[in-house]
């Protein structure tokens, strides 16, 4: 069992056409943000949005056969999806992994949806690896889903300026057992349940069923239900918690945090994305930030990596760290060593 490595081949991508600018997102505040500090602050140049035909799950399918064209990988070698698309897609109630399997071809795969908001890529990774060392019939697993949250966000809303970087997309990665290169090292994720209910959407539930009079305000009621706890607590415990993450997460690895070589990190506002290069002792050309994507969600990781790879900032022996937080909240960091084992 101890001798089993689990390594990534290679990434997928879909972005829809549409785009938001810095401009038009300052005017659905009605200019309550101005479109220099939409730039600036949040760090949103523009990002894309969804036309009609990107539901979560179809920009799933297309992310993972971008995925097989790029890798070469066949469908049929696929033994596991684990789906980390989010719950607002086409129709409720249908499973996004195993649309995403049927469209893909993956015939021999059985296919599975996890969730955990914007930290479940790194989760489904962690996830992947397990399921492959503890079952012998997994041997290649793709990691696949589609986001379009942003669609919930009231940009009227001034407590929601964290989300207003909310995009669209979809990303897919595969691993596989033993494949000797760009190795999964170790993983560590981190849970604060004292925030489970400060977010989310508010009407649409059993709690609260959206009805004739509510129903223009609920399909943009992503909201903070609790903004002064959840601010407060965020401040007190996010970057704790994040370092703590990736610590530990270097720690399962057995290699030194100072060899981290490339963050692939998600959007947030440009003063955080400084600070966490910076604490960890990185320039800003080891990492990308995602100023013309905004936030995909638990795609961003895949998007930086993918990135990464296309721009050269990801060689042979580079150390990454992929870093992620969702709301709920969790936070997450995995740790990978690309290039071929045993490489420098």
């Amino acid at each position: 069992m101890t001798n089993i490595n689990v390594g990534i081949v290679g990434t997928g991508i879909y972005i829809p056409e549409g785009r938001m600018t810095a401009k038009e997102i300052s005017e659905a505040t009605n200019g309550y943000w101005a479109e220099e500090a939409v730039i600036e602050k949040l760090g949103i140049i523009e990002k894309p949005i969804p036309g009609p035909d990107d539901g979560t799950q179809e920009m799933g399918v297309r992310a993972g056969l971008d995925a097989l064209k790029r890798t070469g990988v066949d469908p049929k070698e696929i033994d596991l999806i684990l789906c980390m698309g989010e719950e607002w897609k086409e129709y409720p109630l249908t499973t996004s992994g195993i649309y995403i399997q049927e469209k893909i071809g993956a015939t021999n795969a059985w296919a599975i949806d996890v969730q955990q908001r914007c930290c479940t890529t790194v989760a489904a990774m962690k996830i992947a690896k397990d399921m492959m060392i503890a079952d012998e019939d997994i041997n290649t697993v793709m990691i696949v889903g589609g986001y379009r949250n942003g669609d919930f966000v009231d940009y009227t809303d001034k407590n929601m300026s964290m989300m207003y970087n909310l995009s669209a997309g979809g990303g897919a990665i595969i691993l596989k057992k033993n494949y000797n290169r760009n190795l999964l090292l170790g993983t560590h994720i981190l849970t604060d349940g004292s925030m489970a209910r400060d977010a989310g959407v508010e009407f649409g539930g059993t709690e609260k069923p959206i009805t004739r009079e509510n129903i223009d305000e609920a399909y943009k009621s992503l909201r903070l239900f609790n903004p002064k706890h959840m601010k407060d607590r965020l401040n007190e415990v996010s970057m704790k918690n994040w370092f703590y993450c990736i610590d530990k997460a270097f720690e399962k690895s057995g290699i030194p945090k100072e060899e981290l070589g490339y963050l692939a990190v998600l959007h947030f506002k440009y003063s955080q994305h400084k600070a966490m290069v910076e604490a960890l002792g990185l320039t800003e050309d080891q990492s990308i930030y995602l100023s013309n994507y905004g936030h995909m969600g638990q795609v961003d990781q895949i998007l930086s990596l993918h990135l990464a790879l296309e721009q050269g900032k990801v060689k042979d022996g580079t150390v990454i760290s992929m870093i992620a937080a969702g709301i709920g909240y969790a936070w997450a960091a995995n740790v990978i060593k690309w290039g071929p084992i045993g490489g420098n």
